[in-house]
């Protein structure tokens, strides 16, 4: 099923985030168009994550960070990280304390955004290489898991990476390595191809965040990192307070897929 803002402009589905019209999830929106990940923490712990991240670049790719306090962003979106994103999740001390839609009321001088790339940005060049995204088929989140990959640690911050499935035929699996490979700012290639007990899932049907989607009989789940890694790493790290967008519910960006290819 098509989403029905496939087409439409980064900045038109901002407004309508904006405005509380549109708190789903994000995959299918705004073809062309990067979306990224969003982690906030206080000055005090935003080195520490930017090491973290410096050290993890397949989970946690970079796409900007911003000066304490600052809600406007600068580069890669006209956009105010605390209400233009359809679904935010609050932490104290790890612990989700709120999902909310607008964050303002939580914002403080103290706080630094994180903005990650995110694999829904590469699924526009999975679908124009003839590669099955099954989760925009089938108009559902996509499946995303905790595992057993340990992270590089930096300061506060450990633990281990999240990854988005999304399940391929056998002949479908070189286009869609092939395809991510030229977008590293995006998560790359994939982490694991196969079965997931070897990397810590237990139920590929039961996915930590997102929804189960349709696996048919002879194809691979194939797992690339995944930017709600952050998330996990806070719960895992339990600083004393964190927003992040809620998983699935990306920042569409006004940057176009092809600048972040190689």
């Amino acid at each position: 099923m098509r989403n029905p803002y496939a087409n439409a402009a980064p900045a038109q589905v901002r407004a309508k985030i904006r405005a509380g019209e549109l708190t789903g999830q994000t995959s299918g929106m705004c073809n062309g168009y990067a979306q990224a990940n969003l982690i906030v923490l206080p000055k005090d712990y935003a080195y520490d994550f930017l090491l973290f991240a410096q050290r993890n670049p397949k989970p946690c790719p970079v796409l900007e960070v911003t000066e304490p306090g600052e809600r406007m962003l600068r580069h890669i979106a006209n956009a105010d990280i605390a209400t233009d994103i359809p679904k935010y999740r609050v932490y104290q001390d790890g612990a989700l304390i709120d999902e909310v839609t607008d964050v303002s009321p939580y914002w403080r001088e103290d706080l630094v955004s994180f903005l990650i790339g995110c694999s829904f940005s590469f699924e526009s060049e999975l679908l124009e290489a003839g590669v099955a995204v099954r989760h925009i088929e089938e108009n559902r989140n996509v499946p995303m898991f905790n595992t057993n990959i340990a992270c590089d640690p930096a300061g506060a911050m450990h633990g281990n990476m999240v990854v988005s499935m999304r399940p391929l035929p056998p002949e479908q699996i070189v286009r869609a390595v092939t395809a991510t490979a030229a977008m590293p700012r995006v998560h790359g290639t994939p982490v694991h191809i196969g079965d997931p007990a070897q990397i810590g899932i237990a139920d590929i049907t039961k996915p930590d965040y997102g929804d189960a989607v349709t696996i048919y009989p002879g194809e691979t789940p194939v797992f690339w990192a995944c930017g709600v890694t952050p998330q996990a790493i806070v719960m895992q790290s339990r600083p004393p307070f964190a927003i992040s967008h809620a998983p699935g519910h990306m920042l569409i960006t006004d940057v176009n897929n092809s600048l972040l290819k190689y």
